[in-house]
């Protein structure tokens, strides 16, 4: 599905691996058999289909490219097993905390759940700033020198990240308080792999304000 962060986080991996794909466009209301069929559990993209067999949620596929293609292209994880355990801890933490805080801010049910969600938020994107200082040691990526498995996790999340920015008003990831997130935000976008996959952010704003003026619709319609 075009917009779902989680999908281009897939497609990001494999663009920098440099491995060819076929990309089928599901539609999400009317799910084909080969989705249903292929994770009959959560029935969600993304699943990448290797060698006849699915493999589901993002995080997991991220670390299957990186060891079915281990011949091609960068390891997206580090060599060292501890460095690799911290990259998974900090994978985790974006989805645990960043991705659920912002969320909560952005479909919280009552303006004080929105309000908390924001702040967690920004207390989550403080504590990558530090993240990204430890990682990097003083170069561009969270993978070091080149974007690995956290820079893919946290920049599947990015074109969603500007769409908030654009529609409140904001800058989640802004120089004078996130410099090196800030930094790391614009050495991401621009990479050779990453610029073609990711989706226009205007059409992002667009399929946001549908979304919301339709889930409005829903809403008065029950009440």
């Amino acid at each position: 599905m075009w917009a779902s962060p989680f999908v281009l986080r897939v497609r990001l991996a494999l663009s920098l691996k440099g491995v060819s794909y076929e990309y089928v466009e599901e539609d999400l209301k009317s799910k084909s058999e080969l989705l249903l069929k292929s994770n009959p559990v959560h029935t969600k993209v993304p699943v990448l289909i290797h060698n006849g067999e699915p493999v589901c949620e993002s995080s997991v596929i991220l670390q299957y490219i990186d060891e079915a293609f281990a011949g091609i292209g960068p390891s997206l994880l580090p060599a060292d097993p501890h460095d690799r355990a911290v990259a998974r801890f900090w994978a985790s933490y974006i989805d645990d905390k960043l991705l659920k805080a912002s969320s909560q801010a952005s479909s919280g049910k009552t303006e004080e759940e929105k309000a908390e969600g924001a702040k967690q938020a920004a207390a989550a994107v403080e504590t990558l700033e530090g993240a990204l200082m430890e990682c990097s040691k003083g170069k561009p990526f969270f993978g070091g020198d080149s974007a690995g498995y956290v820079d893919l996790m946290l920049g599947g999340l990015l074109p969603w990240v500007h769409v908030g920015d654009a529609v409140k008003g904001v800058k989640t990831f802004d120089p004078a308080t996130t410099p090196l997130l800030a930094a790391w935000a614009d050495s991401f976008g621009a990479l050779d792999a990453v610029e073609p996959v990711m989706p226009e952010v205007g059409k992002l704003v667009e399929f946001a304000m549908a979304m919301m003026s339709q889930a409005a619709a829903a809403a008065a319609a029950t009440n």
